[in-house]
């Protein structure tokens, strides 16, 4: 049995194996260090998001039972995408594969960021109250549907080995979990590893009120492209233990923390012109930024 066969033959057990290992890990490092005092209930935290996690990969199931893996299968028995036609080294191909598709997860998030439409479905995510560890699953059934074709397109136009989708959705999921996490790490080590890896203090800030904190650190698993797009944010204005979960108007846990509400919430109101729209707050950050460096 060849590496890819293995993998075939394993993937669901393994990335079920990752997701329920990392889940219990982070949450046992919650409990012990929290970063931040929860404001809603843990238990009706947990029961809800993980609820609306279970809801997401059955629907998933049904609509797509091939998944990405599946589609990787495809493309490569009928000689689709670019490593296809590259004669790339393996170990080469697999590297960039995980590289680019997570450059289009970056690109992806700035998007459903950007166009109000999908800003509708993504809210849910931005709407947690709290941040944790099951924050990193909580995405809105339409946004993983959308999430799932692109990721199908950009499998089918990429080509890359079976491998290395296994690695990138184990790797997203992963790290999605852990840089949720409502943990601190030590100062000095979380400087070395947002260089590699976007840590619990880097993703907060995204989670903030604030418009022009919330659209910065897009990435979820390597920070490289905030740095190169500047759309990184060292830290949040207000600090962590003092910073504000969530969106304003979007507060009451019925609304937010209940699964009916969660999944109703891209339906209500009116389109919003919530996009990445600089214009609307860049003095206020700048002047923001240089009190802040002042101090």
């Amino acid at each position: 049995m060849d590496i890819n066969e293995f993998v075939l033959a394993n993937e669901k057990l393994i990335r079920s194996g990752f997701f329920f290992g990392i889940l219990v890990l982070m949450g046992l490092w919650e409990t012990v260090a929290p970063r931040r005092a929860l404001t809603v209930s843990r238990v009706l935290r947990w029961v809800n998001n993980l609820g609306l996690v279970f809801f997401n990969n059955l629907v998933v199931r049904l609509l797509f039972p091939a998944a990405a893996v599946g589609v990787a299968v495809f493309a490569s028995e009928q000689g689709w995408g670019l490593f296809n036609y590259l004669q790339a080294p393996f170990w080469l191909a697999v590297m960039a594969s995980v590289v680019i598709m997570d450059f289009v997860i970056y690109l992806q998030h700035v998007m459903v960021h950007a166009i109000p439409l999908l800003w509708r479905l993504h809210r849910m995510h931005h709407a947690d109250l709290d941040f944790d560890v099951t924050t990193g699953a909580r995405f809105h059934t339409l946004e993983i549907i959308l999430s799932m074709l692109i990721k199908f397109a950009t499998i089918l136009l990429l080509g890359p080995p079976v491998v290395a989708v296994v690695i990138f959705e184990i790797v997203l999921n992963v790290t999605a979990m852990f840089n949720h996490g409502n943990v601190r790490l030590p100062r000095a080590l979380d400087r070395v590893l947002r260089w590699v890896v976007v840590t619990p203090d880097m993703h907060r800030v995204h989670h903030s009120v604030e418009d022009d904190e919330a659209n910065s650190n897009f990435g979820f698993n390597l920070p490289w492209w905030d740095r190169l797009f500047g759309t990184y944010r060292d830290q949040p204005r207000a600090g962590h233990t003092a910073m504000t979960i969530g969106i304003r108007k979007y507060r009451t846990v019925r609304g937010v923390a209940w699964l009916p509400g969660m999944l109703w919430l891209p339906f209500r109101g009116r389109i919003s012109d919530y996009a990445i729209n600089r214009r609307q707050w860049d003095d206020q950050q700048a002047d923001a930024d240089e009190a802040h460096n002042e101090k």
